[in-house]
């Protein structure tokens, strides 16, 4: 079984987890690297804290000490407006500091919001396709079925 902690944007603060939670179950966006038939646990669920990320130091080692084998920083990080200008640096720290794999992204794009940040020059010169590659492939219908 793969034990996951998801990391969502503060001011995404009230957000429920639904979008993240489908996906899961749909084994949609990121989620789509778990296979269906492998059963995966959510054991950890918090926001990074609010800008400059002040969570991402301590939330990570709780969402560890319940199992975590892996890190979702959730889509909300990537189609934010303005998105998270910290992503890389979250990944980067949390992977060194608590040897754990960092993926950017849970649930897929929603297919209105990539429209219009494909315009924007953070996605267009930001390397975003790198960063956030697997939930950019995502078919457009399923994008569209997250809107």
């Amino acid at each position: 079984m793969t034990k996951i902690g998801i990391i969502i944007c503060g001011r995404y603060q009230c957000c429920g987890g639904g979008k993240c939670f489908r996906a899961l179950r749909e084994r949609a966006g990121a989620f789509a690297a778990y296979p269906k038939e492998e059963p995966v646990e959510i054991v950890g669920y918090s926001t990074c804290g609010g800008c400059p990320g002040v969570n991402i130091e301590y939330v990570p080692e709780e969402m560890i000490r319940n199992g975590a084998r892996v890190i979702h920083l959730a889509t909300g990080f990537v189609v934010g407006y303005p998105p998270c200008p910290r992503i890389r640096e979250f990944k980067e720290f949390i992977e060194a500091r608590y040897g754990v794999p960092v993926v950017v992204g849970t649930h897929p794009i929603p297919l209105k919001y990539k429209k219009v940040h494909e315009q924007l020059d953070f996605w267009k010169n930001g390397g975003m396709a790198e960063i956030a590659g697997a939930l950019l492939k995502e078919d457009p219908e399923v994008m569209e079925a997250y809107d």
